[in-house]
């Protein structure tokens, strides 16, 4: 299954057809520009740098950069994962003892430019992320389109947020089936789906494919490819411990919990899209958790529940822009819902064989506490024409933890 099939279970807001198309044909029709938070540039422990970088994704850049600079990877820090095929602008911080060492590195299609001294930047550091995005292979009818689909999302108060299909693998879309077994704790079974489902079109495949068959970790580890590091990992310490469990947690933390993030995400896209069909996203409905937004910018920590007495008022803000209905990150520690948005809440959890305590019994590095996500996406500063002999080119700014795939899905239609 591919993301296409995947996606292909989430609905859409807008009624109107998409104007098809399509993006990534080359990295510079994909261009994301980091907007970090001002506090990143306090301080004098650390040197900030600019990363721009082309057909790499973030991790492996750090790696290769700090390879080269002779430094931990662990000691350089930055706010997000951008995508691969794009040409992306990040920050990234370096121990200031080691800001010549960084300016003198060279790499294809990486730069590198000193800005100023700060702090260290974490995961989150960050508001949002500036796009610029070519859609090809559509003809000029495209924009009179383009203009009636927005126009309908505006009227219908945004476009569905949904987790944008990087969050569960392009063509190994597995990541949340993964999840979901490791929280029943089929631990078992999960390293079988992980390392053995092969999609056909990727190399080592017949190494996943043998593996799925016999099971042989012995055999896997001499076929599997050395890229596919994370799976030697957990092959590996299972040879060691005869343990699947410990073999998951030897995997590095912000892995290990890809496959928790995935299932949750999966979740989300579900209420959502079975949301959309029996209940408003943009008017909040006693019971309705609501994430208070300032400046456009969603703070899923601030939240309140809507009740008989507030409601009017909710929805006023909402209008404003001040407030988001928000749907659930199911986890141990996740403010639930009441009402009708409770009842599809519960829905979802009993169709899928769990309760939230599930994800306080995992073991404790993946335990996960939850939280709320708003259902809308309101995009800023949102701009579109038609360049001839091109294609569609738009621009736009979105909050952090917001897909800009979720938002170009909602125009082509596509998958």
């Amino acid at each position: 299954m591919d993301y296409r099939e995947f996606f292909s279970h989430f609905g859409y807001l807008s009624e109107k057809p998409g104007i098809g198309g399509r993006i990534k044909a080359f990295p510079e029709d994909f261009v994301v520009i980091e907007e970090p938070l001002p506090s990143v540039f306090e301080g004098k422990r650390y040197a900030i740098f600019l990363l721009k970088k082309r057909n790499w994704d973030t991790m492996t850049a750090i790696k290769e950069i700090a390879k080269r600079a002779g430094i931990s990877h662990r000691d350089i820090g930055f706010a997000g994962t951008k995508d691969r095929h794009a040409v992306t602008y990040q920050y990234i911080s370096v121990p200031a003892d080691a800001k010549d060492k960084v300016e003198g590195v060279q790499i294809r299609d990486v730069e590198l430019k000193f800005v100023s001294y700060g702090r260290f930047i974490k995961l989150g550091h960050l508001l949002g992320n500036r796009f610029r995005i070519i859609v090809r292979d559509v003809n000029e009818g495209a924009f009179g389109r383009t203009k009636e689909i927005i126009g309908e999302l505006r009227e219908k108060g945004g476009f569905p947020n949904y987790f944008g299909y990087q969050r569960f693998g392009e063509r190994r879309v597995v990541n949340h089936l993964v999840g979901k077994l490791l929280l029943q704790g089929k631990f078992d079974e999960a390293a079988k789906l992980f390392l053995g489902y092969a999609d056909g079109s990727m190399e080592g495949d017949e190494a996943r494919r043998n593996f799925w068959e016999t099971g042989d970790v012995d055999k896997a580890l001499e076929e599997f490819p050395r890229f596919l590091r994370y799976e030697r990992t957990l092959l590996y310490t299972y040879r060691k411990t005869g343990s699947w469990k410990r073999a998951f947690l030897s995997l590095p933390l912000p892995v290990m919990r890809i496959f928790i993030h995935a299932y949750q995400s999966y979740l989300f896209n579900l209420y959502l899209s079975r949301r959309m069909e029996e209940l408003p996203l943009n008017e909040a409905l006693v019971g309705d958790i609501v994430v208070q937004v300032k400046g456009g910018i969603p703070y899923r920590d601030r939240t309140y529940r809507v009740t008989e007495t507030n409601r009017d008022f909710v929805n006023e803000k909402i209008k404003k822009n001040r407030a988001m209905v928000s749907g659930p990150l199911f986890g141990f520690a996740m403010r639930r819902a009441k009402g009708l948005p409770g009842e599809l809440e519960r829905e979802i959890l009993e169709e899928e064989g769990l309760s939230l305590e599930t994800f306080r019994k995992l073991p404790k590095p993946m335990a996960e506490p939850g939280g709320r996500r708003e259902l809308l996406i309101r995009p800023l500063g949102l701009t579109y024409g038609y360049i001839p002999g091109t294609g569609m080119c738009f621009r736009f700014f979105l909050p952090k933890g917001i897909y800009a795939t979720s938002v170009l899905r909602e125009i082509m239609k596509d998958h």
